[in-house]
């Protein structure tokens, strides 16, 4: 065998392992960039630029800046899911783990502000680009089927209602907590507060438990954590 030979497998594994970095570099300046500037306005020459790469590159990896699009999106959300199958939600005692996976949700929000103002973005296309996408329903069955697992929990322990989808419970979670996050400037001004300092934080997140967790109860009440109407007022 030649020394030429020998080094192919080799060099193979390189050139492929070198693609990849490519590939998950313009991935990962794309995501940055349509964040910031969203879709319309995210030009591919921004996103070769920020991920040290060329134009043409994108091109060949991933087709069209649409293509790139929708791969931000299943992206973002596989990220979400891949964080979400790492909770050791509490199935012994589901209230507890309802709360677990409603703490996550906000949590995730607050820590990746890039994937509400992704889906912002996507929203005011219509959603063109995520129906376009052959990955996004099987990634969304898996986060339906997170709830839907503690809600059979409740179910057969006796504390959830038997008549409430986990789709349902998941809409609730996810408004929630995007809404707030989404616009929370606009509310801001419009409401004369500071919706993002830790206390507002909190308190929104206890409120959206309490919210869900009243919501799926059958029969066993929700000790709230917030405030009275008087409480407030007398603050």
């Amino acid at each position: 065998m030649s020394p030429t030979a020998a080094r192919k497998p080799g060099a193979t594994g390189i050139r492929a392992k070198q693609a990849q970095d490519t590939r998950a570099k313009i991935l990962k300046a794309a995501i940055r960039v349509f964040a910031k500037q969203g879709y319309a306005s995210g030009r591919v020459e921004s996103i070769s630029k920020a991920a040290r790469s060329h134009d043409r590159m994108i091109y060949y990896y991933f087709g069209s800046k649409e293509q790139l699009f929708i791969e931000v999106l299943e992206t973002i959300y596989t990220q979400f899911n891949e964080a979400e199958s790492k909770l050791d939600l509490d199935l012994e005692d589901p209230v507890h783990g309802l709360s677990q996976m409603v703490e996550f949700v906000w949590q995730y929000y607050l820590d990746h502000p890039e994937f509400v103002t992704l889906l912002s973005s996507e929203n005011l296309h219509q959603g063109k680009h995520a129906k376009k996408s052959s990955k996004l329903r099987e990634i969304s069955g898996f986060a339906i089927s997170v709830v839907q697992r503690l809600l059979d929990a409740g179910r057969a322990q006796g504390v959830f209602r038997s008549n409430i989808a986990a789709r349902d419970v998941y809409i609730m979670i996810a408004s929630l907590g995007y809404f707030y996050n989404a616009n929370q400037y606009t509310l801001s001004a419009f409401l004369g507060e500071t919706l993002m300092d830790k206390a507002a934080l909190a308190h929104w997140r206890e409120t959206i438990k309490e919210t869900v967790l009243r919501a799926v109860l059958l029969n066993v009440p929700v000790e709230s954590s917030l405030p009275s109407d008087g409480d407030t007022a007398g603050a």
